[in-house]
């Protein structure tokens, strides 16, 4: 069974914003909405200030609040760990939200928690996700953490990786290169 995750190089993105307009026409989300969104931070002290952006979106924790918090269990986590929504159970309580330290889900249209998928469905046939597969710096890499072969070994191996949050102890799976 794979283990997915996202290596993002946040050295690399120019923010020109397109893996937003990937995942959009991706999930038929209008304008206004968006499974992920862009910050930027400073890192250093003046005057050596670098400014990285990160594209943030769900981290796929292995220890997600948000299916910990959820009265219906429409949030669930895969074995791969991808986590997703079941639209179907989801009553719109919004508690998912609210337990998100990311701030990773969006109200929908249909009154339903939503959020990103990683493109699982893309995944699973060896298709990158439309937020990797569309950035022109190759910002985001995807894998399967127990295939050595995979892209994210190297990355992950080699260069100064931070997660977000680590003080929440969700564990996320997306990993960024600082």
């Amino acid at each position: 069974m794979a283990r997915y995750v996202m290596v993002v190089d946040t050295t690399k993105c120019v923010e020109c914003y397109a893996c937003r307009v990937a995942c959009q026409t991706q999930n038929s989300l209008p304008p206004d909405k968006s499974f992920n969104r862009m910050e930027v931070r400073e890192n250093g002290s003046f005057p050596n200030v670098k400014a990285h952006a990160y594209p943030l979106q769900c981290q796929h924790c292995d220890n997600p609040p948000c299916q910990h918090v959820c009265p219906t269990h429409a949030t669930y986590k895969r074995p791969d760990g991808v986590v997703l929504v079941d639209p179907k159970k989801c009553i719109g309580c919004k508690y998912c939200m609210t337990a998100c330290p990311y701030q990773a889900r969006v109200f929908g249209k249909d009154q339903v928690a939503e959020k990103c998928r990683l493109c699982v469905e893309l995944l699973e046939q060896g298709i990158k996700p439309a937020c990797e597969s569309t950035c022109m710096c190759n910002v985001r890499t995807s894998g399967d953490l127990d295939d050595p072969k995979s892209p994210v070994h190297a990355l992950l191996a080699n260069k100064k990786i931070v997660q977000l949050r680590p003080d929440h102890g969700t564990k996320p799976r997306l990993y960024y290169i600082v």
